[in-house]
Parts: structure tokens; sequence; C-alpha cells
């Protein structure tokens, strides 16, 4: 529906000025007439050069999304009628995208569509998970506060990725600084040195003659070595887009001696905390299986996810397949069955939820805790051993002489 632009008069005689969508320009100003907008210009909004263009298009972050849940849960609470809080947070997003996202679903709400039908025809903006509570909290008559849950479990999932990001930051940058060290000290220091060691006429020590003989090589197939590179990870990705290439990958993932623990113990934690905020909003198990199965982010999680809804719907308690995947810690499952025994597994999920958030701190507290001095070992032994190399000859034409 097309936005027009208007000038005019508030019924002070105020000036004033704004937008307004409308199928055409006689619809526009009749709006804006019920307004009591007197002496009213209107003319259609021109469109952006960019707007069909993805490349363009800002993104929808999380937090773009959790800002707005918790702005329409307050407003609802409040009760301010749906349509009207999504006009309202839709004129005042900074973020483009979003702001034409709410439009039209504000556009589809009015229509007579269900807000979580209307929010599945945005599934980059909206997952499956936020529309299956959504629809959960329409069919019980409890929006504002399905919006409340969903809120808080966003702010604690990117509260989650922000650790994991924290943990693998310090050493992606160390890794990147110390490949560069090492292609400028063979590409332009070495062969200084090379030039200088030619003159002397004897034969260079075997750890000089080695870093010789790397930089001549990586100087000779500088090329060749990057179209390698590029083709591994290629290959690695073709591999990964396959679903067996996935699951062997990810099983590898989760068996790695330190990152592997740090990874499974994420997985609990977002598997319990989804599962339980599911169940707390009154969507099936069933159904909620199947969404956070495919929210897990690990294949290997992922099937045996599903495995558990199978068994589930053939009349099985959950703790006993959860058992059988060997996924889950053996805490986890018993947990999960006493919860299950007494009738409350969705606050016995938050609980495992919140234990398993505390593992995750740990975890990455002594990842980067062995990651510090193990890098500074590796760069101090890199660059230590190069410069040895490099001082080995002029050692010994000094004792020569």
């Amino acid at each position: 529906m097309p936005i027009y632009i208007w000038k005019g008069k508030n019924s002070y005689g105020e000036k004033r000025k704004g937008e307004v969508e409308a199928p055409d320009q006689s619809s526009a100003l009749a709006q804006l007439k019920r307004l009591r907008i007197t002496d009213a210009v209107v003319k259609e909004k021109p469109k952006d050069v960019f707007e069909n263009i993805s490349l363009f298009k800002p993104k929808v972050t999380d937090k773009d999304i959790v800002v707005f849940t918790r702005q329409l849960s307050t407003m609802i609470d409040a009760g301010l009628p749906l349509v009207q809080g999504l006009e309202i947070l839709g004129k005042q997003q900074d973020n483009s995208t979003l702001k034409r996202i709410l439009q039209q679903t504000k556009s589809d709400v009015e229509s007579g569509s269900t807000f979580a039908d209307s929010m599945r025809k945005h599934p980059k903006a909206f997952d499956n998970l936020f529309c299956n509570m959504i629809e959960a909290g329409e069919t019980g008559g409890i929006l504002d506060t399905i919006l409340g849950r969903l809120a808080a479990f966003m702010e604690k999932s990117m509260a989650l990725k922000k650790k994991i990001k924290g943990a693998m930051t310090y050493p992606s940058i160390c890794l990147a600084i110390s490949i560069l060290i090492l292609v400028i000290i063979l590409v332009f220091v070495v062969p200084v040195f090379d030039a200088m060691f030619k003159d002397f006429g004897s034969q260079l020590p075997a750890p000089t003659q080695i870093v010789v003989d790397m930089s001549n090589f990586f100087k000779s197939n500088f090329l060749y070595i990057f179209i390698a590179i590029f083709i591994m990870i290629m290959a690695v990705k073709k591999i990964y887009s396959t679903k067996q290439g996935e699951i062997y990958i990810d099983r590898m993932l989760l068996r790695a001696p330190v990152v592997g623990t740090l990874l499974r113990r994420v997985a609990v934690a977002k598997f319990t905390r989804t599962l339980g905020t599911m169940l707390q909003s009154g969507v099936p198990i069933l159904e909620a299986l199947q969404v956070v199965a495919k929210t897990a982010g690990n294949k290997v999680i992922e099937m045996a996810v599903f495995r558990i809804a199978d068994a589930i719907s053939e009349g099985r308690p959950i703790a006993e397949p959860l058992e059988e995947t060997g996924v889950f810690p053996n805490m986890v499952t018993q947990m999960i069955n006493v919860g299950e025994s007494v009738g409350a597994l969705d606050q016995m999920l938050e609980k495992i939820a919140d234990f398993y958030d505390e593992e995750v701190d740990q975890a990455v507290e002594n990842l980067t805790a062995m990651i510090e001095p193990f890098m500074m070992v590796f760069l101090g032994g890199m660059i230590g051993g190069l410069v040895v190399a490099m001082y080995l000859p002029i050692f010994k034409m000094a004792s020569v002489v």
C-alpha cells in the first residue's frame, strides 16, 4: 500500500506534517479529514531507488526484535490495541526494513489475518519459534505475557551468543596476527638475510637453511598456496552443505576436547531454555520439539530432538528417549524425569537452563585461560625460532673469527 506525505493544520490552527498509508490520494485525504486536519496537501512518498535491492537493505538484528517485542508487550499490557501498537512502533523504527515489515504486518492484521500468520510472511525477521509462541499467546488470550517471555528469552539467548563470540574473538585475532607476522618475515625479512648469507661462502646451519627454503617456496608458490587454501575452504563448505557432511562435522565438533564440552553445554542450555519457554507459553510439546530441533544449530542435536519427538508421539515419557540419544548429560535427563513426574517440566527446564548458563560461563573462562598461555607460547616460539635461525650463521661466523 502506498505511503503519502501530508502537510496541513490541526484543529488549533498549528502547522503539522506526517505520513499516512492509504490505497490512493483521495483515501489519504479522507483519513486526514477524520483526524481534523485542514488545508491538507498530500503527495505520494517517492520510492527508494535501492528499495528492492537486498544488498542495500539494512538487516533486522536480534536487538531490533527484542526492543520491538518488549515495547509491544508493554503497550498491549497497558490496554493499547494490537493494530495501534504496531502502527506506533512502525513509525518510530529507525531500521527501514523492520519499519516496512511492521507496516505490512499491521495491514495484514487489519485485513483479518492473525498476528502469527502475518509474521510468518517475514521469516528472516521472525523465526518459527517466535511465530509459534505468538500463535499460542493469541489462542490463550495472553499475548502480552507471551511477548514478555519472548523478550526475556531472546535477551538471554543474545547474552549466550555474546559469550561464545567473546571466547572466540581473542584466539582468532591472535591467530590472524601470528599468520600475518609469519608472512611478513618470510617475504620481507628472510630474503635480506639470505642475500647476506650468500656472501659467507659456507654451508648454512640446518635451521637457517630450512627457514630460507620455506621463504623461497612461499615466494615462488604464493598464488598456488592461496588457491589451495581457497579450494580447501570451499570443499569444507561443500561437504558441510550435504546432510552427511554436516552430521560428520557437527559430531566431530561435539567430540573435540575443549571446544566440544563448550558446544555441548551451549546446546543443552539452548534446548532447555527454548523448550521450557515454549511449554510455559502453552505450545504443545510435540510442536515445541519440532521448533526446538530446527533451531538447535547442530545437526546431531537436531536429529536427537526429532527422535525424542517421535518417541513421545508413541506415548513414551520424554526422559527415556532423551537418555537414549546419548547427547544430553545424565543430570539433565534425571532432572527432566523428576520435573515430568511432578508435573512441573517447564519449571525444571528453566532451572536446568539457568544452571547450564553458569556452566557455559565457566567453560568460556576455562577456554580463555587455556588459550592465552598457548597463544603466547605459540607466538613466542614461532617468532623466537625464526630469529634464532636467522642469527645462527652470524654467531657461527663470530666464533670462527
